[in-house]
């Protein structure tokens, strides 16, 4: 069973409990255990750190002051996670994703270079 703290309380919880069993601070959405319930801290807004204000595809009606949101995600966690992933882009996934958009550039390259080994060979 895993745990987390209560972020009003402190107290260790259950991290699949809906509500905290000591403060009663909804944990989840409602009627959506398995979706967490992302909470600003102290006077801030979610709105001022989340992906989907900057990019302007958010919709969640207490935009841009919202305090609770189930969407939220963070830009900067979001930012480091892209630069990760595009520096494990490795060279044979380059590669390989290369040959994939090439293959009619590389199918007539092959057959060119079957023409000019015959033509080579026969003469």
């Amino acid at each position: 069973m895993a745990t987390i703290s209560c972020p009003r309380c402190h107290q260790i919880i259950n991290s699949q409990a809906i509500n905290c069993p000591q403060c009663q601070l909804l944990l989840k959405a409602y009627g959506h255990p398995g979706i967490p319930l992302h909470r600003a801290q102290g006077n801030d807004h979610l709105c001022d750190s989340c992906t989907y204000h900057f990019d302007n595809t958010c919709n969640f009606p207490q935009r841009p002051y919202a305090r609770d949101c189930t969407l939220y995600q963070n830009r900067e966690e979001s930012k480091l996670e892209r630069q990760k992933q595009s520096h494990n882009y490795s060279l044979s996934s380059r590669v390989n994703s290369w040959i994939k958009r090439h293959q009619t550039l590389l199918l007539i390259l092959g057959l060119l270079l079957i023409c000019l080994l015959i033509t080579l060979f026969t003469s």
